[in-house]
């Protein structure tokens, strides 16, 4: 039986490629909720790209805010169902949220 080397893909091995910013933070969220988090607790909400880390959404608040970041939680949002006039549906798309907790003193002006 001939012997063929192992393939196996470590974390450490893959060819990782950071993204832009601007694409991995694709809007900020605006609602009561997000709001209260703000001035409250420090905490921003932003919608993100659904293939970014918690890592990568750091690193991207960080250069476009130039504002520290102590933690990121990120959640799948599934999108809503939608029917127009018929039994069957569509859907809206399903994306990702990120609630993102500044350090002590740090705030963005979000106008």
């Amino acid at each position: 039986m001939p012997s063929r080397p192992l393939a196996t893909a470590s974390k450490a091995n893959r060819c990782t490629v950071m993204k832009e910013a601007h694409d991995i933070i694709k809007s900020v969220l605006v609602t009561e909720k997000a709001s209260l988090l703000s001035e409250k607790l420090n905490k921003y909400v932003f919608r993100v790209a659904p293939a970014a880390n918690k890592i990568e959404i750091k690193h991207a608040i960080e250069t476009l805010f130039k504002k520290k970041v102590s933690a990121v939680n990120t959640a799948q949002v599934e999108g809503k169902k939608k029917r127009e006039r018929r039994a069957d549906f569509g859907r809206r798309a399903h994306w990702k949220k990120a609630v993102v907790t500044l350090a002590a003193g740090e705030k963005i002006d979000i106008a």
